[in-house]
């Protein structure tokens, strides 16, 4: 089906030509229409998807459809997120969307001065996109008020609930509207997940756009066996040896993070970190050189496994497993975007085979093994196997072993 199809307003054909877009994805298919007709929807589709456009285009319409005036720090629209890359990635897209339309889009997230973002709501917005915690902060300022807010989108909404988001989540959508209409979307489903929906949802339709927790089909997977200690020096010889250029790391601690940008920078890699301890002018400037291709390598933690988005990203490389086997999916969901073909790699010590079995049972398909001549490493259950052979007791021993009965010590006898 053709965006032309779609009857929108002229000034949302006019940008999403202006953005290239001709075809629907399949989530905008099937959530558009429904959206678009005020329906509460809970919409599990994994990121790369082109679901940002399938509830931005429905509820500017429909904010075009009833138009209204422009009121100071009292929004209409209301998107929560999880982290600071989404937000500003969010607020790019709609102000995209909305680029020839009179609606103003705002942004609110930390890790920047309130002041600023204070002056913009005092000018007027009718989209407001945040992070949970710094909208509750202008609101305990009153800088902000969402009595008017009329649409609500939980973007990422099992990210949020992951990140303990729920209390402060329910103390925001309190105090929206009370006739609004309210979207969910979920890259992965949970009891949790299920169980929030029913509470802010009113006679939601639940849509799946693919299966639970699986990946894109354009995305090979591979897996490499090595020893902990020697995951730098087999990302710097896979690096050197096929010649990969632009690459998004992730790791699981910020030390480690930091840790493998300094054995990159000493091997002359251009490369630069992104975690919660630089600042998000320093993340920012990080996310943008990696876009324009002045880094080889981006090194991330879970902070930005769902707010990047990176066109034509060819490879992401699990340094370390994450330690939920949905954030798999979370981070690898950075390739393979739009129909591309993309590859996640992943170091898997011997410590996490057991996680790399989990991860297959989610996405339910095998990662291929591959062995690096220099780097091979016992698997985990021949380990376990040689340590208990190591430990069995001897025939000898075995004849005069004791086994302890109540109180007493009695000597096996040999049969």
């Amino acid at each position: 089906m053709k965006f032309s199809a779609l009857d929108l307003a002229e000034p949302l054909e006019r940008a999403i030509n202006d953005c290239g877009y001709k075809k629907l994805t399949p989530v905008q298919e099937k959530t558009l229409s429904k959206a678009r007709r005020g329906q509460d929807l809970l919409v599990h589709a994994q990121t790369g998807t082109g679901k940002t456009a399938a509830f931005a285009l429905p509820i500017l319409q429909q904010m075009l459809d009833v138009p209204k005036e422009t009121l100071s720090a009292s929004p209409r629209a209301l998107i929560l997120t999880p982290t600071r890359e989404l937000c500003e990635q969010l607020a790019n897209a709609f102000s995209r969307y909305a680029q020839f339309t009179h609606l103003k889009v705002t942004a609110l997230f930390g890790g920047v001065k309130l002041g600023g973002q204070t002056s913009k709501l005092k000018m007027g917005t009718d989209i407001l996109i945040a992070t949970p915690g710094r909208l509750l902060e202008h609101m305990a300022l009153n800088s902000v008020t969402l009595a008017n807010a009329e649409f609500v989108v939980l973007d990422e909404a099992d990210r949020m609930l992951d990140m303990g988001f729920i209390t402060d989540v329910n103390n925001i959508i309190k105090h929206t509207a009370e006739k609004r209409q309210t979207l969910m979307y979920s890259a992965t489903s949970s009891p949790a997940v299920n169980e929030f929906c029913h509470k802010i949802l009113n006679n939601h339709q639940e849509i799946r756009v693919s299966e639970i927790n699986t990946t894109a089909e354009t995305v090979n997977h591979v897996m490499y066996p090595v020893e902990e200690s020697r995951k730098i020096d087999l990302f710097k010889k896979l690096l050197d040896e096929q010649n990969w250029f632009q690459v998004l790391v992730f790791t699981s601690t910020k030390e480690q993070a930091d840790r493998l940008l300094g054995a990159l920078k000493q091997h002359k890699i251009d490369a630069a970190v992104c975690h919660s301890d630089k600042s998000q002018g320093s993340r920012r400037r990080a996310l943008a050189d990696f876009k324009s291709a002045k880094l080889q390598v981006l090194i991330a933690t879970e902070v930005a496994a769902r707010g990047l988005d990176i066109q034509g990203l060819d490879y992401v490389v699990n340094y370390n497993l994450p330690y939920l086997p949905e954030d798999y999916v979370h981070r690898i969901g950075r390739t393979g975007r739009a129909g591309n073909k993309g590859n996640a790699i992943s170091f898997v010590s011997r410590e996490e085979e057991r996680t790399i079995n989990r991860i297959e049972t989610l996405i339910g398909t095998s990662i291929q093994r591959v062995v690096k001549k220099g780097f091979e490493v016992s698997d985990r259950q021949s380990l376990l196997k040689s340590i208990s052979s190591n430990r069995r007791p001897s025939k000898t021993n075995k004849a005069s072993s004791t086994r302890i009965t109540g109180n007493k010590i009695r000597k096996k006898k040999k049969s």
